[in-house]
């Protein structure tokens, strides 16, 4: 049981690492990637991005061949409030995600905001 509770926890450490810490964009510059979901149907895929605080102007998503890149940047909100900082834990600055997308041709059906999700409907065309 103990060696299952510590597996768990490197799991978990490794998602963190995955998902929070600076790693080099396409770019060549840090960024970090956010968590999506994918919900597939016949028909349709439909993509959420996690992306609280980020604004539609400072984001793009666009399909390059077989893959969804979504990428923009998080302002720090550091100005908005006086003093030191202690903890940083939710991820700032520029952020790139490459999200496969099956093999045809794709076009976006849909694309929103809700619940600080990108929300991207993709249609298969025929």
């Amino acid at each position: 049981m103990w060696e299952q509770a510590l597996e768990l926890l490197d799991q978990a450490e490794r998602l963190r690492r995955h998902f929070f810490e600076p790693s080099p964009g396409q770019t060549g510059t840090p960024c970090w990637e956010p968590p999506v979901d994918v919900i597939e149907t016949d028909a349709e895929h439909w993509i959420l991005v996690a992306l609280p605080g980020v604004t539609p102007q400072r984001l793009r998503a666009v399909i390059d061949g077989a893959t969804l890149v979504v990428q923009g940047e998080r302002p720090m909100p550091a100005k908005s409030f006086p003093g030191a900082i202690r903890r940083l834990e939710i991820p700032y600055g520029r952020f790139e995600r490459r999200i496969a997308i099956p093999a045809g041709r794709f076009e976006v059906r849909e694309q929103r905001f809700e619940n600080g999700c990108l929300v991207i409907g993709l249609r298969r065309v025929a």
